[in-house]
């Protein structure tokens, strides 16, 4: 299949740095080649504010309109968000379809998702997202013949009938509804389990699922694109002491992702606030990593996430320009390819709940071994020993405080 080629426009405003606005414009790119497509040209344009009716000037325009012809361009993308208004005038003048950043982030979720929740929630945003642009979508839509920015619920005639979407949203947020309430059921019953988890937070591309792949030996999809990862995957992990724990790589955040995407997607990250402890991965080789931590900090503060003990893990190391000050503590410069690095990984965080937890100093008797059992995959032990004169067992470890086991080592 040929890739479609794609044209961008983006505007500068005055508030805004050279450093962001060319960030933005690199990440679009990026989103562009994720989507399938081919960037052929960028062109923008500053101003004071984006003009209300056809986001840039009438010259822009004419400039452009030459270029989709002479490169026969097949989509233009917008870096920022178009109201239905500037879609249908964008539309009319240059003749080819037109899509913003927000649809090509929905586009990209509607191609990654692989479960029933990622696909409903997925759907979900783009409906929303659609539904008041409905007017500017008319001619596009019954045009289109697929490609870019119309996969998911774009290939149904979404000009036919208002009524029908907002039918579709009901029942979409009644399914999900469903799923959700399932998933907070396994959430409950690992909280009653008192299962410990650890989620892998990140920009989206800063290495969370080579991590995940390294630490748990498992595959998950592993791309140099963006959101390569979508619906999170949760497996096993065993730290060095023994303790096991549940660890879960969640979809990469992202700055200026859209608003309904962010609603849609709260249960999905909700994997994060659900957790014990997060692994902050950090491309620390990109240009731009200090806005992309300050991104993934505000999302996780929106998220009520903020207070959880969190390692940053900088990662690609190898490739980090030796005057790196690294904004985050606790951290470890990494690279996700390093075995020596992914073992200081484990041992790292099991030094950071150490300082956090209660230490422990329990006698048992032989025939306990399902207690001892539990201290050993549940708790942090530092020293285990048998003691042959006495016939015991000399065990001290540190214990999470809100552990169910608390009451049971208190009393021995």
């Amino acid at each position: 299949m040929s890739q479609e080629k794609i044209l961008i426009i983006a505007v500068k405003r005055n508030q805004q740095t050279e450093d962001r606005f060319q960030s933005s414009l690199d990440e679009l790119i990026s989103l562009g080649k994720t989507a399938g497509g081919t960037v052929e040209k960028v062109v923008t344009q500053k101003r004071n504010r984006i003009h209300p009716a056809t986001y840039i000037g009438e010259g822009k325009i004419v400039e452009i309109k030459e270029m989709i012809d002479e490169d026969e361009i097949d989509l233009v993308i917008s870096n920022d968000e178009l109201s239905a208004s500037q879609m249908r005038n964008l539309t009319d003048q240059i003749g080819v379809r037109i899509i913003d950043r927000s649809q090509l982030i929905l586009d990209i979720f509607a191609m990654r998702a692989r479960t029933k929740e990622g696909k409903l929630q997925v759907e979900l945003a783009q409906l929303e997202y659609m539904l008041p642009r409905l007017h500017g979508q008319g001619v596009a839509m019954s045009r289109l013949g697929g490609g870019i920015g119309t996969r998911g619920p774009g290939e149904t005639k979404l000009e036919s009938d208002r009524r029908h979407i907002s039918r579709r949203i009901f029942d979409v947020k009644r399914r999900l509804k469903l799923v959700v309430k399932q998933r907070d059921q396994y959430r409950k019953q690992r909280k009653n389990n008192d299962v410990f988890q650890i989620a892998i937070v990140g920009y989206t591309n800063a290495g969370k699922s080579t991590l995940f792949n390294r630490l748990t030996q498992s595959e998950s999809l592993e791309e140099d694109l963006l959101f390569a990862t979508l619906d999170p995957l949760t497996r096993k992990l065993s730290l060095p002491s023994g303790f096991d724990v549940l660890i879960t790589d969640t979809v990469g955040f992202l700055q200026e992702l859209p608003t309904s995407l962010i609603a849609s997607f709260r249960s999905t990250l909700e994997e994060v606030t659900a957790s014990d402890f997060l692994l902050h991965v950090v491309d620390g080789s990109h240009p731009d990593q200090a806005q992309q931590q300050d991104t993934v900090n505000d999302l996780l503060d929106e998220l009520q996430a903020q207070n959880l003990p969190m390692l940053t893990l900088y990662n690609k190391k190898d490739l980090i320009q030796e005057d790196f000050i690294p904004m985050n503590h606790p951290y470890i410069m990494m690279s996700a390819y390093d075995e020596t690095d992914i073992k200081a990984v484990l041992h790292k965080i099991e030094e950071i709940l150490i300082e956090e937890w209660e230490s422990y100093h329990i006698v048992l008797e032989p025939d306990n071994g399902k207690l001892i059992n539990k201290l050993i995959t549940e708790t942090i032990i530092k020293d285990k020993a048998f003691d042959e004169k006495a016939n015991h067992y000399v065990i001290s470890g540190f214990i999470k405080k809100e552990h169910s086991l608390n009451s049971l080592l208190k009393e021995q």
